[in-house]
């Protein structure tokens, strides 16, 4: 049985999808002997595999270009990469394909590797896409994490539950982590970005925190996929000097957080990280639905939303008013709750 699972980015989506095809791989049957790679942008690779070409959970990985297929989209390097992908899709054979992304890039990438059997939502996010899919399935559960195992379980015939994830290793990063990023303990990582301005609190309220949790003792660090970024370079300021910048890609930040001992963030994928190694945490949520799209693992977690915000995905670059109504002070006190102190 080969199956592919098309789910190219990005970062909170791939770890949210995980859980489901962690569960696939425990419960097939032992009689058959079963391949499951996986189509990702090469952005979130080390979210699969490591330093060994085979991962926790796949067999192995395709690489979707989609940075580069965005950013020229007429270009030839942009058609050798897509006919590049196609051809290798193809010639692997594919029983099943399942797309858990639900856009049409991803379903056109999904009905590129030409099995006979392709599903997905009856209702996927860009409505679209179902037209490709050869199998309908209806979406089922709250979170998204219940989603994917229920979508994947009605693919395979099988009737699975999403299961706790181990990420792989990289030498390197966990070398680095260890000797560089990590000055002290205990550590508390801050997330300050998101995928859009609505879901970021406030800077100056993440700085206030920042010299709270030192006084408590906390090393506080703010993580930044490039040091001109502004969201943490505007946190370091506002902390007064007190939180110091960190600058990893995501490999690295898998290993960071694995030392790490509070995360505090938005609807992010690095709050979705911290989830998903059982880190503590509090998540800050304002337009997104946590019930929906919350920190899915085995740690000690709160989650903060003020009732004033409206749910809306709508990708705005104005703050959200909820969000903004939370406090440092409440921060605090769910930050003591998951601290057991």
């Amino acid at each position: 049985m080969r199956v592919l699972i098309v789910r190219v980015g990005a970062l909170g989506d791939v770890l949210h999808a995980l859980p489901a095809v962690a569960a696939l791989r425990q419960q097939q049957p032992e009689w058959l002997e079963w391949t499951i790679d996986w189509v990702v942008d090469p952005r979130w690779a080390s979210l699969l595999v490591g330093d060994d070409i085979r991962g926790p959970v796949v067999d192995r990985i395709h690489a979707a270009e989609t940075k580069l297929w965005s950013s020229a989209p007429m270009s030839l390097a942009t058609l050798r990469s897509v006919l590049d992908l196609r051809s290798v899709l193809r010639a692997e054979r594919y029983d099943l394909v399942i797309d858990m992304q639900g856009t049409v890039r991803s379903a056109v990438i999904g009905r590129m590797a030409g099995a006979r059997k392709f599903a997905g939502y009856s209702d996927p996010r860009e409505a679209v896409a179902v037209n490709l899919y050869t199998e309908r399935l209806a979406r089922r559960g709250a979170h998204v994490v219940e989603q994917g195992a229920a979508l994947l379980g009605a693919a395979c015939g099988l009737k699975i539950a999403p299961v706790e994830i181990s990420l792989p290793r990289v030498a390197w990063a966990e070398h680095w982590a260890e000797e560089e990023a990590v000055l002290s303990r205990p550590l508390c990582v801050l997330g300050a970005g998101g995928g859009w301005g609505a879901k970021h609190w406030p800077t100056a309220r993440f700085g206030a925190l920042a010299l709270e949790l030192r006084a408590m003792g906390f090393d506080v660090v703010v993580n930044a996929p490039h040091k001109n970024d502004v969201v943490a370079n505007e946190v370091v300021a506002a902390s007064k000097g007190t939180a110091r910048m960190v600058v990893c890609n995501v490999t690295g930040l898998v290993a960071l957080m694995r030392r790490t001992d509070l995360f505090i963030g938005g609807d992010s994928g690095p709050t979705h990280l911290a989830a998903a190694l059982g880190v503590p945490l509090v998540a800050l949520f304002g337009p997104t639905d946590p019930a929906r799209n919350g920190p899915w693992g085995p740690g000690a977690k709160r989650v903060l939303r003020d009732a004033s915000s409206v749910t809306s995905y709508k990708h705005v670059a104005e703050g959200d008013p909820g969000l903004a109504r939370i406090t440092v002070e409440s921060v605090l006190e769910a930050v003591r709750q998951v601290r057991g102190t």
